[in-house]
């Protein structure tokens, strides 16, 4: 049973910073690509980030290159989505999910997924 549960989301004024977890159990996360997914009322689920497990590549939507970084930590069985720059365009409930080894944008394609945290950015 894989299991995914976000945290760290909460309400930061644009420009500010935030640092979402994304704590994994029931399978190694070694061999699992993990991707981060954000979706507002009334709009597709959107692929925000991904970190494969293959070869170690990094995956960014045009929109947040630049501001996010996605990271891991195997160890701890812990993925982590820093957030910088934030602007009010951000503000959504964002999911991690996983997957077999290779990376994703499409929330299509990832078969276990976290209870999402939300993020509001507002002044």
């Amino acid at each position: 049973q894989l299991q995914l549960v976000e945290s760290g989301g909460g309400l930061v004024q644009p420009g500010g910073s935030l640092r979402l977890s994304c704590a994994t159990s029931g399978f190694t996360l070694d061999d699992y690509a993990i991707g981060w997914f954000r979706q507002v009322p009334g709009k597709e689920r959107e692929g925000v980030s991904c970190s494969s497990s293959s070869n170690g590549r990094l995956y960014y939507a045009d929109s947040v290159k630049g501001r996010f970084i996605i990271s891991r930590d195997n160890a701890k069985s812990t993925v982590y989505l820093q957030m910088n720059s934030l602007k009010s365009e951000d503000t959504a409930v964002y999911y991690c999910a996983a997957r077999p080894v290779f990376c994703s944008l499409r929330a299509s394609t990832f078969g276990s997924w976290g209870q999402g945290t939300q993020v509001t950015v507002s002044s």
